[in-house]
């Protein structure tokens, strides 16, 4: 069967050069004679695999000496435990803030509150439906407290912060899932950055996290063993079994990355792509583009017509054009195609051709 065109927003598409070399490796990588999916973590061949990957992804995104880089299981939701766990002992205060832009940095923000921080809430653009992300400023960020989080892109209402807040002397913390190696980004500006890996780099089951090395070692009291950051970086990611073959995956999507030009190159494909649906979605009035020019995300295009039941019917008729997974989150209904690193140029043209002929053939009331 023809591979369709899968615009979820995650887990994702997957660039077909790596499912292809993991497909030839699946039985038997290199000449270990078994599938990664076997190995011993503590095998020289994996070994071998994690250290490669680790090297890439520092090379990939010129993370600096000074920078861990650990590979946890959980996802990026877990990591919104952790956050405050290793870090509200940062300052005296225990105090930590919250950028709220949407749904998941609002979760975020949540946990903290749940595990009993003082969580504080800086700005939100929740009376606008997360429309925008909010505009934050160096006197916002109360100087003594721990850190302050942001959602980098918000993949279920199309946002991105076209710009990194300054905090003075308060670490930043950015969820990066779902725009994670789309574009070089200065890690420097960051005390701590993580990434869910099935949106942009691997199957699901794993966060990154990159995180400053005078950031490890304050962890609260209570945190879990599997939740301390630092427990991670002594230990190489490997306190536990860690998951092996999505390390494999993510090491593969990074050589795929730097074959392709590096993060440069992947920037000003990804440019393309974006601007080919913005540019249809700006130039028409069938369809509504739902995020502001401004805090537009290249990863997540979200738009609707103003009918519920031509967009569920756009849906339909687009999934059986191999078109996959185009309906919105029900935060913001319509559609939403995310063109993540993995979406080939081709993609995006069958899709605005789709929505030309879509309009062309459903009026609206």
């Amino acid at each position: 069967m023809e591979r369709v065109f899968n615009f979820s927003a995650g887990p994702s598409m997957l660039p077909l050069p790596v499912l292809q070399k993991a497909a030839q490796e699946m039985t038997c990588h290199g000449s270990s004679g078994m599938s990664v999916m076997e190995m011993s973590h503590r095998s020289p061949e994996f070994e071998e695999i994690m250290e490669q990957t680790e090297r890439d992804l520092r090379m990939l995104l010129a993370v600096p000496d000074n920078y861990k880089i650990l590979f946890m299981q959980g996802g990026a939701s877990t990591q919104f435990a952790c956050v405050p766990l290793n870090l509200a002992g940062l300052a005296p205060s225990r105090k930590v803030l919250y950028a709220v832009s949407g749904n998941f940095a609002d979760k975020a923000y949540k946990e903290a509150q749940k595990l009993g921080f003082y969580s504080k809430c800086i700005a939100t653009t929740k009376d606008d439906n997360f429309d925008h992300v909010p505009a934050i400023t160096e006197d916002m960020v109360d100087q003594d407290a721990s850190y302050l989080h942001i959602c980098f892109n918000n993949t279920i209402y199309g946002t991105k912060y076209p710009y990194v807040p300054k905090t003075g002397r308060v670490p930043l913390v950015a969820d990066m899932s779902s725009c994670i190696a789309s574009e070089p980004v200065d890690v420097s500006s960051f005390g701590v950055i993580y990434a869910g890996v099935q949106k942009n780099v691997a199957p699901a089951g794993m966060a990154i996290v990159i995180v400053r090395e005078d950031l490890l070692g304050k962890s609260d009291e209570k945190t879990p063993t599997m939740l301390d950051w630092k427990v991670a970086a002594d230990n190489g990611s490997m306190y536990n079994t860690p998951p092996c073959f999505t390390i494999y995956m993510a090491g593969l999507v990074f050589r795929w990355i730097l074959e392709m030009g590096g993060l440069e190159a992947m920037r000003d494909r990804n440019i393309k792509k974006a601007s080919l649906l913005y540019d249809y979605l700006d130039s028409q009035d069938y369809y509504t583009a739902t995020a502001r020019p401004g805090s537009r995300s290249m990863m997540n295009v979200t738009f609707v017509t103003g009918d519920a039941d031509l967009d569920k019917k756009f849906a339909e008729e687009a999934s059986a054009a191999g078109l996959k997974n185009l309906k919105g989150h029900r935060s913001v209904g319509g559609m939403r195609a995310s063109i993540y690193n993995a979406m080939p140029y081709e993609g995006v043209e069958k899709l605005v051709a789709f929505m030309k002929e879509f309009a062309a053939s459903n009026s609206r009331n």
